[in-house]
């Protein structure tokens, strides 16, 4: 634990995997840039590898004032308990107020480690980071700490969680929550060469071969998204997914209901246990609307929902409500898509 430091940074964990810096770090450089800027200090990024200052001029252009760059070879490949010490060891001299991590499954591994090693707090799986004031049962005003906003008891409320003795505060947060910023390849900032303090045994585990599986889909990445539920009914059912997102050129995707249902693989699947999305349009299928599924899209620009059901919680969120049989109304927009002549679907699948 350090002091509690109003001086501090903020400070984002940039992960990256053979030397190619992944979207989630990018994407808390924006909102790590929104909450530096409010509390008047300098945004950092904290880059830990083997061979990667090149990736340290990218992050600047992202956003970082700083870019701590710790080099080794014996951090060319992720293991939590050297990446651990040396982000312990940068923490306990340089004292940040603020350390975030995206919710991926190196940082759901890290930060509870570095937050062990600290003896700080740790919120897990954020979907928002705002700055605020809390008074505590001793009448006491704690202004500027770090509010760490997720959803709890299975998503049914929204908890605001705060530590204002135990520093650095520290969260994780999902990815796909945070808008991706623009880069602004004229911007300066600092690269500072830290030493990485670690031997071989702090490697328990020997990486002989590293086998990754790309995802099926990118639905981060997709500006349309055409989302099926548990009310299409079967997997044969599904297909009216697949053949409208294919007309679409659209990303197909799913509700955790559809997924566990065998409609279609994880890969697809939209919301708290999945990918949150925030594409142009959103088209909701069959789905109820249950706020779990809702965390994962409701940032959407425009959602058109189809529901037999008037009542379902997905017409909270949509801005187009349809209240149809989709058995009915989704072969029809297949159809008439055709008519008006979209050409050479970009998606396919069974």
């Amino acid at each position: 634990m350090i002091d509690v430091n109003r001086n501090g940074e903020v400070w984002v964990f940039a992960e990256q995997h053979n030397g190619k810096l992944e979207d989630t770090p990018i994407e808390l450089l924006s909102k790590g840039r929104h909450l530096a800027d409010i509390l008047k200090v300098p945004l950092a990024a904290v880059l830990p590898g083997d061979g990667v200052k090149t990736l340290a001029k990218k992050l600047i252009q992202f956003g970082a004032d700083k870019v701590y760059l710790a080099e080794s070879p014996l951090l060319k490949n992720y293991q939590a308990n050297s990446y651990a010490k040396v982000i312990f060891d940068l923490i306990h001299k340089y004292k940040p107020q603020v350390v975030i991590y995206g919710a991926t499954p190196a940082g759901r591994d890290l930060a509870p480690r570095v937050a062990s090693a600290a003896k700080a707090g740790l919120t897990a799986d954020c979907t928002d980071l705002q700055i605020g004031d809390h008074k505590t049962t001793d009448d006491q005003t704690h202004t500027n700490l770090l509010f760490q906003i997720r959803p709890a008891f299975g998503g049914n409320i929204i908890a605001t969680i705060i530590n204002f003795d135990r520093w650095p505060q520290m969260a994780t947060v999902r990815e796909g929550v945070m808008p991706m910023p623009t880069a602004d390849k004229k911007r300066k900032g600092q690269i500072i060469e830290e030493k990485a303090d670690i031997s071989q045994t702090d490697l328990p585990l020997e990486i002989l071969e590293e086998h990754t599986r790309a995802k099926k889909v990118n639905l981060k990445a997709a500006r349309l998204i055409v989302a099926g539920g548990a009310g299409l009914g079967s997997k044969e059912n599904f297909r009216l997914i697949w053949d409208l997102a294919n007309c679409l050129g659209a990303a197909p995707a799913a509700t955790r209901a559809a997924v566990d249902l065998g409609y279609i693989d994880h890969d697809h699947q939209v919301g708290q246990t999945g990918t949150t999305v925030r594409p142009s349009l959103y088209i909701a299928i069959g789905i109820s609307g249950a706020i779990q599924h809702q965390a994962g899209m409701n940032q959407s620009q425009k959602i058109v929902a189809i529901n037999n059901d008037p009542q379902a919680p997905i017409f909270d969120v949509a801005h187009y409500k349809i209240v149809a049989d989709l058995n009915e109304i989704v072969p029809k927009m297949i159809k008439a898509i055709k008519e008006k002549g979209f050409k050479e679907p970009i998606t396919t699948g069974k």
